[in-house]
Order: C-alpha cells, then structure tokens, then sequence
C-alpha cells in the first residue's frame, strides 16, 4: 500500500513538473519530440522502464523518451552532451560516475551515508554531529563546532542535539550544517578540518575507482578526459575549498584530468543529450 502510494506521487509530480515546463515555454504536448530525464536512484534497467512509461502515457506515441541517473545529465552539463569522461556530484548526497569512448558506464559511491557517501554533505554533517557528541561526552576533543552548531540551531546544550537530529533525521536538514563546519575549519578548529579533509579524500578515491575502472586516462595514466564537479559542497567558492582541495587530488593522480564546472545547469544537460538521441 505505501509502496504505491508512493510511485503514484512520485507519477504526479512528474506530470505537473512536466506541465508547468510546457505552460512556461508556450508549447504544448504535441510539440514535444524528445524527452530525456535525469532521476535521482535510478540505477537498474526495471527503474528506467518504470518512469520512462509514465513519461510515455503523457505524450503521443511518436515522443522519444531517455530516462536516465541524474548523474548522467549533470555529467553532459559539463560536457555539452558528449557522455565521455566522469562526473563528481557532492551535495546533500555524492557519486561519481563515468563513461568511455565506447559508452562503458561505471559509478562510485551514490549508496547513501549508511553505506560510506561520507564525502556528501550529510556525511560530512552527520560527522560533526557525532564529534559534538564525543566531546560532550568526554569520548573525543572538545572543538569549536559545539558552540557553532548550537548556535545555528538556536540549542543551549549539546543534550537537545539528539532530540533535534532524530525529530526530522531526512538527509537535506542534516547537510544543511556544512557551512558551520567549513567556517569552524577556516577558524583553525582541528575536527573540523580533518572531517573535510577526509571529506575530500573519499570524493577523490570515488573519482579514481571510476576513471581506473573505464581506463580513462591511458595505459601510462597520462591521457586527458574531463571530470565535472557539480553540488553545493564542491562549489561553495569558500577559504576552505572542498571542490579545490579534491581537484589537487584527483590531478595528483591523473595529470590529465580537466576539472569543469559547468556553465548550464543539468536541466540543460538533460536538453543536450536528448537531442543527441534524437540526431544519432
């Protein structure tokens, strides 16, 4: 019952985001040739073939329709639509995800914080919850982001940190502290610059097992390919630069990886590689 309450939600907002982008842009369904999705957790053929037939419910049948990971078209934001390379996304969550020239795909990370994503924003949060915590309890280092996180909750005591973190524990309120981190670490706060550092290594060891696995950069680990970095953790443009602390990585280890943040947003991505589909 829940299960499918839940797809006939998720159908609903599909087919109103869906109708409001025809009614802004003057078109109508029959306009329409192509259309090409990035959706979050798709990731098996049967996620596909679920959306892409609701999508194809909504539009007359000569409408071509791609459905794909929202990595994917962040990844063609990067690339004006050519799927070769990897994409790094950190924001409330993370993956990493990648193409070659033959269209081999592989990913890293994108399991969610229970399962190791703690390069995303709630990874890295959920850490500097835990450290308050251990301090508060006399188990670790008292550090700056006690006071600092208090204050960003309106919180007396590191005590109503429990109550407040499991009232509401969805994924976006936790990530939502990560500039109390980044500021404690630019403050010189010792926790906190090691959960980013560590935060920065994990985004960088993602990308590395995607371009090894695909063999992006050559036999001799020279070859040039791009990485797009997209998500508020990675382009925060703060002192304590995550997205540039994780490209220093990713270049010590690939010489001839391109970084690129990309200019368009991954709705302009999802444009792009339709209109390839439809010209390939």
């Amino acid at each position: 019952m829940c299960i499918v309450y839940a797809e006939t939600a998720a159908r609903d907002s599909l087919e109103q985001v869906i109708s409001e982008a025809l009614v802004r842009s003057g078109s109508d369904k029959s306009d329409v040739r192509g259309v090409c999705l990035g959706v979050s957790g798709v990731n098996h053929p049967s996620d596909q073939e679920k959306i892409e037939s609701w999508i194809r419910d909504m539009f007359p049948s000569h409408v071509k329709v791609y459905v794909q990971n929202d990595a994917i078209v962040a990844l063609a934001s990067g690339t004006m639509g050519k799927l070769h390379g990897c994409v790094l996304i950190a924001g409330t969550g993370c993956i990493a995800y990648g193409f070659d020239e033959d269209g081999k795909e592989a990913r890293a990370s994108g399991g969610g914080p229970i399962l190791g994503d703690w390069g995303s924003g709630y990874g890295i949060a959920a850490q500097a919850l835990t450290a308050v915590i251990r301090a508060h309890d006399g188990r670790g280092p008292q550090t700056l982001l006690t006071s600092t996180i208090l204050k960003a909750l309106g919180l007396t005591s590191p005590d109503e940190l429990i109550g407040w973190t499991y009232a509401d524990p969805s994924w976006a309120r936790i990530a939502a502290l990560v500039p109390q981190v980044v500021f404690c670490a630019e403050a010189g706060d010792e926790i906190s610059d090691k959960i980013l550092v560590d935060a920065a290594e994990d985004l960088a060891l993602s990308v590395k097992a995607v371009v090894q696995r695909l063999g992006l950069c050559g036999e001799d680990g020279t070859a040039s390919f791009p990485v797009v970095m997209v998500g508020g953790v990675l382009n925060a443009k703060r002192k304590w630069d995550i997205g540039k602390e994780v490209s220093k990585r990713i270049n010590r280890s690939f010489p001839g990886a391109q970084t690129i943040i990309p200019k368009v947003e991954p709705a302009v991505g999802a444009a792009l590689l339709a209109m390839n589909f439809l010209t390939s």
